[in-house]
């Protein structure tokens, strides 16, 4: 359930955070493409205008009146297509006097003279594209075309105009958008869908590693408790050997005391009261349960060969150790043992892998 809960939490994160991203994105990808757009048609009516505005001008230049000017340029320009760029001339009084629909000739032309000038000055798009975006009713009647470059004839009263039709390329803003909202919810659905799998599958993964290692924990930890309760039950064997027979017949077979030595005094100890004897710079060390320590002429390998095999055990190189003397048994690194003693030593006494196993059966003897 806990699983189910997160993977639901993070399917929500994954979404919520691209659809914040995509949110962003969306509208500035919009934007861009449309200023592009929109900037490609301009500049392409800018030309236009002006290179019929030259025509105009060497045609008056030429000596040709500018009635039948304007009839040239209104047969040029008459049908022509008006759903998204075309080029209509007006006069100095703001009448139409050539235009592609010829019931438009003689009305006033609509112009935005703020968009004008800042095509001009900034020669950008932005700000017709903001015009399309928040375009709202001018005198109760939404305009249908907008000039966005002017041309003047030299010498006339005629001004060739590039016209803009709203409404078509409204249409053509909003076909943009449709696109690419249509393409960020794919995209979403894929990323998300995407990247909540590659979460579940890692997850799953490492939960299964989690899992392994938990098992091998517990695994160790239940081999440890064995080995303490294993210890503690030995150790309880050894305090009653004063009173067991067989043990008695032991302790008769081999030496109950070692000789040692104190700086020059010669010190007899009794074996029962050896904590454990180890090795340092080549001299052997003696020490007792009470802490007091001796040393003596024999190596390590020779006290090994005169203890009770069943009482003390070999744990490397450098340490014997007496079962009566450990305190806890640890594990250390991936197989080795640590063996904390009862009585108090700096040393680490660390049972080696080869080791581990031949002491877990000392303990169980």
């Amino acid at each position: 359930m806990k699983k189910d809960k997160l993977y639901f939490l993070t399917f929500l994160s994954i979404a919520i955070i691209f659809l914040l991203i995509a949110s962003i994105a969306t509208q500035y990808f919009i934007k861009v493409s449309a200023n592009q757009l929109i900037e490609v048609q301009v500049e392409s009516s800018k030309r236009e205008a002006n290179e019929i505005a030259s025509l105009i001008d060497f045609q008056l230049f030429s000596g040709v009146s500018k009635e039948e000017v304007v009839v040239n340029i209104q047969k040029i320009i008459k049908n022509s297509n008006t759903d998204s760029w075309f080029i209509s001339v007006f006069n100095w009084s703001g009448k139409e006097v050539c235009h592609p629909d010829i019931t438009k000739v003689g009305q006033p032309v609509n112009s935005n003279q703020t968009l004008l000038s800042s095509l001009k000055e900034n020669n950008n798009s932005d700000d017709l594209y903001d015009l399309l975006v928040n375009r709202k009713s001018i005198s109760g009647a939404k305009m249908v075309s907008e000039i966005i470059h002017i041309s003047p004839i030299k010498k006339s009263d005629l001004i060739v105009a590039a016209n803009a039709n709203i409404k078509s390329i409204t249409a053509q803003m909003d076909t943009l958008k449709t696109n690419f909202y249509l393409i960020f919810s794919i995209m979403g659905v894929v990323v998300i869908l995407l990247s909540f799998l590659a979460v579940r599958v890692i997850g799953s993964a490492y939960e299964k590693q989690l899992e392994l290692k938990n098992s091998t924990l517990t695994t160790e930890v239940v081999n440890l408790s064995k080995l303490n309760t294993d210890l503690v039950s030995y150790r309880e064997k050894v305090v009653e050997v004063s009173n067991d027979a067989i043990v008695e017949e032991t302790l008769e077979k081999s030496k109950k005391r070692i000789l040692t030595y104190i700086r020059n005094e010669l010190v007899p100890i009794p074996i029962k009261d050896i904590a454990y004897v180890y090795t340092e710079n080549t001299i052997t060390y003696v020490v007792c349960f009470d802490g007091k320590k001796s040393t003596t002429n024999a190596s390590l390998d020779d006290m090994y060969t005169n203890l009770d095999t069943t009482l003390f055990f070999r744990a490397n190189r450098q340490f014997i150790i007496s079962i009566a003397a450990i305190d806890k048994i640890i594990k250390y690194g991936k197989s080795q043992l640590k063996i904390l003693l009862q009585s108090k030593t700096s040393e680490e006494i660390i049972i080696s892998k080869n080791k581990a196993a031949e002491f877990k059966q000392w303990l169980n003897i």
